[in-house]
């Protein structure tokens, strides 16, 4: 279903436009293009009062997987966000250990003091962050929108699953553009 309201206390979320995240090669949408629309759309809520919370990653869960994991210490600022958010000192910062936003931070705790009902979700990798927030989001009770041109992935057939499969099982989707057209 696409976006057709957000409730008055709808906070923004990007995951992990962080430095060494978008410097990833990504599909299908270029880093740049989902770095440019989000920065839209935190704007768009700074504006209006809205919460804007910014997610980077700075570990990973210990469990052993099949895929290989990066051997070896990312460069120092590889954590740091992306300078086109224009981070503000009224933004919420989250420091997450593995994919979702959720787990063993206080996001959930963040956002309830704050009232938000709904939060509206972009970032990288869509199948990874973006898709594990999202369904915790969902499981915690929030109204949950996902501006699907303001995400990408590492793989574009992983991003196209989760637009098409998983998304309009958690909430709506929408444009950056008809997501900002909302805030009014």
């Amino acid at each position: 279903m696409p976006v057709t309201t957000l409730d008055a206390t709808t906070a923004l979320v990007l995951i992990d436009l962080q430095k060494g995240i978008a410097a990833l090669p990504t599909a299908p949408v270029p880093a740049a293009e989902v770095i440019e629309r989000a920065a839209l759309l935190a704007a768009a809520f700074r504006a209006r009062g809205l919460p804007v919370v910014l997610v980077n990653v700075t570990g990973g869960a210990p469990g052993r997987t099949e895929q290989a994991r990066p051997a070896g210490e990312p460069p120092a600022d590889w954590a740091e966000l992306v300078p086109e958010l224009d981070r503000q000192p009224g933004d919420l910062t989250v420091s997450k250990q593995g994919w979702g936003a959720f787990h063993g931070t206080d996001l959930d705790r963040e956002l309830r003091r704050r009232g938000v009902t709904q939060i509206v979700l972009g970032g990288i990798a869509t199948s990874i962050g973006v898709e594990s927030t999202a369904r915790a989001a969902y499981e915690h009770g929030y109204h949950v929108t996902l501006a699907t041109d303001a995400m990408t992935d590492l793989d574009a057939d992983a991003h196209r699953n989760s637009v098409e499969r998983v998304f309009p099982r958690l909430g709506e989707t929408g444009t950056a553009d008809a997501i900002r057209t909302l805030l009014g």
